[in-house]
């Protein structure tokens, strides 16, 4: 076989070259599964399965919207169904169904990266929101290191909660396919990666074009099936890796911080669960193996159709004062607010030098927060050492995690139930403090609300 190359401004890549350069940064170019064209696609892609966790009639509606069409909603298990008695009777379900799909061959396999277009809902404004750029690739495993303080290639940036990744484990460990929703991010200011492909999409072979279901917009699929675009990809994401790019664009000491390529921006449990079954095939089936990859989405942090949202918090059945007692935590102020708009313009506005903002809000009563003394640099750090420690001394008996400020307000205003309004971090704040501080707070952001979340799509053969 001959040999294949590019000309960059270092001179050529051979293709033994880049295949070399792919393992350094932790990429392959994976083989995806897609329905064939009989399948309807809007009924195939559902959202992913931790969002509107508190919410099961939105999940029995698109029971009933998908019916007896193939669907990635028989391939996965909502959150919302964790602590239902029949867990283990869903779990193989959903593992029989895609051995089902895979006897019935409905898939079809395609070599190469994917980019992604994503077109959000504007909702209801006279501008359209701008594309969203994605790359569907697979990472490598042994480059992800999820426990605290690590320094991998890949990186949590949020505290992974091992208490989550048994269930996980349970729908992986044994699942002939992997249906990703994880959304990594990568910190390309000059957009070498993704967006020159976005420039040229009329010129690559289309393999899906529709409309989400649920308000989730519209989506395209392009293959980049040819080596020298695969190369591309691999030489751009090594250029952002390179330690003279990494110590110039961040100011860290390389004796203590090393390369972070990838930041995880959702779904840092999947990828855990996939990391810690992984290491449990490791020993038995070897290191040449699908499973020691994981397929994900990048996505660039500079794009500005890329928004960071906050994730509020929701207790339920207190069983102290939550006033009272975070009186006791630290010092603060309370600041009744009339409406829960008027509460968000107060926890939103700018706040003086080392204070921070939430609000508090039950059964229509609205209270803007602002802390004196902070205990984290976020003000979503100070409210979660509260929760733990009250939870923990027994004040309240369960916690979700809320995305959506209609949402939030809704569910709160039902009995024996607590709700947390949180502001949003900066996007320009994230790869810098995950390279200083480590991981952030467990639900620290969202990529987007609900609806703007990544839906289960593509599948990769894990055996």
């Amino acid at each position: 076989m001959g040999l294949i190359g590019f000309w960059h401004s270092k001179g050529w890549c051979m293709q033994g070259d880049c295949m070399n350069s792919m393992e350094k940064i932790g990429l392959q170019v994976p083989a995806i599964l897609l329905p064939k064209q009989h399948v309807d696609m809007t009924r195939w892609s559902v959202v992913a399965c931790d969002q509107y966790t508190s919410e099961k009639p939105y999940w029995k509606s698109l029971d009933t919207l998908v019916g007896d069409a193939p669907s990635t909603l028989r391939l996965i298990l909502p959150e919302v169904y964790l602590e239902e008695d029949d867990i283990q009777e869903r779990i193989l379900q959903t593992q029989n169904k895609m051995k089902e799909y895979l006897e019935a061959d409905i898939f079809t396999e395609h070599n190469g990266f994917l980019l992604l277009e994503r077109q959000l809902p504007s909702g209801g404004s006279e501008d359209t929101c701008p594309a969203r750029y994605g790359l569907m690739v697979a990472l490598d495993l042994e480059q992800y290191d999820y426990s605290p303080g690590s320094q991998s290639l890949i990186r949590a940036t949020e505290g992974t909660i091992l208490d989550r990744l048994p269930p996980r484990m349970n729908i992986r460990r044994g699942a002939p396919l992997e249906l990703p929703h994880i959304l990594v991010l990568i910190d390309d200011p000059h957009m070498t990666v993704i967006e020159p492909f976005a420039a040229i999409k009329q010129h690559l072979s289309r393999l899906y074009d529709f409309d989400l279901n649920k308000n989730g917009g519209h989506i395209s699929g392009y293959l980049l099936d040819q080596p020298i675009h695969q190369q591309q990809v691999a030489h751009a994401l090594g250029e952002l890796a390179s330690p003279d790019s990494f110590y110039a664009k961040y100011p860290v000491e390389p004796d203590f911080h090393k390369v972070l390529l990838y930041a995880m921006g959702d779904g840092n449990h999947s990828l855990a669960t996939a990391k810690a079954i992984w290491e449990e095939l490791k020993p038995t089936v070897g290191m040449q193996h699908p499973a020691r990859y994981a397929l994900v989405e990048i996505e660039n942090i500079h794009s500005p159709a890329l928004t960071f949202e906050a994730i509020h918090r929701l207790v339920s059945e207190p069983h102290t004062n939550f006033l009272t007692a975070f009186q006791s935590f630290t010092p603060h102020t309370q600041t009744p607010s009339k409406t829960y708009e008027s509460l968000i313009e107060y926890v939103k506005r700018e706040t003086p030098d080392n204070r921070q903002r939430f609000g508090f809000l039950s059964n229509h009563e609205y209270m803007g927060i602002e802390i004196q003394e902070p205990t984290k640099n976020l003000a979503v750090g100070t409210l979660q050492d509260f929760l733990d420690q009250w939870k923990e001394q027994g004040g309240f008996d369960s916690i979700d995690y809320i995305h959506g400020d209609d949402v939030l307000d809704k569910l709160a205003q039902k009995s024996g139930n607590l709700g947390f309004y949180l502001p949003a971090m900066k996007k320009s704040e994230l790869f810098t403090t995950v390279i200083l501080d480590g991981a952030l707070p467990r639900k620290t952001f969202s990529m987007g609300e609900a609806h703007e979340k990544r839906y289960y799509l593509e599948c990769r053969k894990l055996f």
